[in-house]
């Protein structure tokens, strides 16, 4: 009776989330689904007819006719990946001494530096990035420092490249790969350091046998977070990219406000859902399997 009255008062307490997630995330999620099975409307919209045929636009089994393969759908796809995999390696050599230094650093300076680390998200994204463009431009402050100091005869051209948008989502993604490192870090147990280093491991055999498996988890948490958002990102490649940056996410923008075709947009989004789910899918699996092995 009383396991009864727990599970109706979980069911009661669960209902709003429930209620919230089916509505705002699950109903969403199968009418993008739904529309990237349909046929597109000649005037934007759809028409209410099956058409498999955005998924071969993509993948390589269009008709031939109506729609055209093109590989380079699939090449903004591996471009975007690319990106964002970048983007999770360079924010995690940035953050993870940092994090290591910070860790050690009294609770009040600690405070401070959480508090500067947060401090961009109290400002607009886009008034941020456009700070970007006014740094990058031939005529903006790094190009004006260079020549002025001689280290070079004529400006860089930074600004519409790859790396103009790597470097953007670096700078947006900082925050979110340091929290779970910094939190996996503080949490680091020191006595297991020092007996490693009292029983004669050298500081790189202590780093890969101590300190890397019980950071792992922050790592993981970082990479995830970093990754997931910069697949589909298309604020910073739209300012900061230009043609050149093109990804994914500035493809679904496009198909969906500019070409009005909106079954292939959706296509186009749910295979961002699918890679998405797959990293959240392997992630789970390694956390498990790992809890498991810690079991």
């Amino acid at each position: 009776m009383a396991l009864r009255r727990q599970s109706i008062v979980l069911s009661v307490l669960l209902a709003p989330v429930t209620l919230f997630l089916g509505v705002f995330f699950l109903m969403p999620l199968a009418i993008i689904a739904l529309f990237s099975l349909l046929t597109p409307g000649l005037y934007g919209g759809v028409e209410w007819s099956f058409y498999h045929w955005n998924y071969g636009r993509i993948f390589g089994w269009a008709d031939g006719l109506i729609e055209i393969f093109e590989p380079i759908y699939l090449q903004i796809l591996a471009r975007s990946l690319g990106f964002a995999a970048l983007t999770v390696l360079l924010t995690l050599v940035l953050c993870y001494p940092v994090a290591f230094w910070v860790s050690r650093l009294p609770p009040r300076a600690r405070l401070i530096f959480l508090f500067l680390v947060t401090l961009p998200f109290f400002s607009s994204l886009i008034v941020r990035l456009y700070a970007w463009l006014l740094i990058l431009k031939p005529s903006g402050v790094l190009n004006s420092a260079l020549l002025s100091s001689g280290l070079i005869s004529q400006p860089l051209e930074i600004l519409y490249t790859p790396a103009a948008v790597v470097l953007g989502m670096v700078y947006v993604m900082v925050p979110f790969m340091f929290l779970p490192l910094f939190a996996a870090i503080d949490n680091l147990d020191r006595a297991l350091v020092e007996a490693s280093m009292d029983l004669g491991a050298n500081r790189v055999q202590t780093f890969f046998k101590v300190i890397l498996p019980q950071t792992l988890p922050g790592i993981m948490g970082g990479a995830v977070i970093v990754f997931i958002p910069s697949v589909g990102n298309f604020v910073v490649p739209d300012v900061l990219g230009g043609a050149k940056g093109l990804m994914i996410g500035n493809l679904v923008e496009q198909q969906f406000l500019s070409a009005r075709n909106w079954p292939f947009g959706a296509a186009l989004s749910m295979i961002i859902m699918t890679v998405v789910l797959t990293v959240l899918m392997v992630s789970i699996a390694r956390a498990t399997r790992r809890g498991g092995q810690n079991a």
